[in-house]
């Protein structure tokens, strides 16, 4: 049984943000992570993507689909452990390289799986998964258990701690990557928020900008604050142009 749940869409930001954390906490405290899917666009089934969304996402939300449907089939022949190994290539490549790889999954997300497979060591084959919606009713399941463990108005990621048992929250939501010692500081704290059962809610709209390369924040470098509204900016619910970099999807 895994100490933690990670529910991930691919192409959230801050859902790379906290997994990279939880990747530093779980090497220093030993914990054994079962990194699972939630979809951002299988939540958002039902939205109209042209009034409630800024241009751009609906294609990118069905982008991170297309990666779980990778995900998936990695899964089902190589393994649980093969899917961490996969998020994390995932995420180094579409937030941790230079801008522009975001534009190439969208463009073409097999051709952007493909080397990443091979790389890994992970059935190539599996990178024509992109468009297989037979796996989308796995996905749904695994997004509906994640939802019916928190409430459905959240977003991603979210944390099962110490499961079955444990309760689950949504985030915690991190723009920077904390040092070493206050990962694990700030990860006792979350902790025990978790293991009180009443405890529901922390928030602030306030957000930094990810401390993400492809979102034009290099790793000493502090993200512009600003407002938050539903995973976009607030000033960018009502824009017509594409997305800018800290427009990137996250619910």
């Amino acid at each position: 049984m895994a100490d933690l749940d990670f529910y991930f869409d691919p192409v959230c930001p801050f859902a790379w943000m906290t997994s990279k954390w939880v990747r530093i906490v779980a090497g220093r405290r030993h914990y054994d992570v079962d990194w699972r899917f939630i979809s951002l666009r299988l939540v958002n089934a039902d939205v109209d993507y042209a009034t409630h969304f800024p241009a751009g996402y609906e294609r990118g939300h069905t982008a991170g689909l297309e990666l779980l449907r990778v995900a998936a089939a990695v899964r089902s022949e190589s393994g649980a452990e093969a899917v961490g190994r996969l998020y994390e290539a995932y995420g180094e490549e579409i937030f941790d390289s230079a801008p522009g790889r975001r534009e190439e999954l969208h463009r073409d997300p097999q051709g952007f799986v493909a080397p990443i497979l091979e790389r890994l060591g992970l059935p190539v084959r599996s990178a024509g998964a992109v468009s297989d919606t037979s796996l989308d009713a796995e996905i749904r399941a695994e997004t509906d258990h994640a939802l019916g463990l928190t409430g459905r108005d959240v977003g991603t990621p979210i944390l099962h701690f110490e499961p079955p048992e444990g309760k689950a929250l949504f985030g915690p939501v991190i723009s920077r990557l904390p040092s070493p010692g206050e990962a694990v500081e700030l990860w006792d704290h979350v902790v025990a928020l978790a293991r009180f059962g009443g405890f529901a809610e922390l928030k602030r709209s306030l957000r930094e900008t990810p401390q993400l390369r492809a979102l034009g924040v290099d790793d000493a470098q502090v993200g512009v604050e600003e407002d938050w509204q539903q995973g976009h900016r607030r000033d960018a619910a009502t824009a017509s142009s594409e997305p800018t970099a800290a427009d990137a999807p996250l619910r």
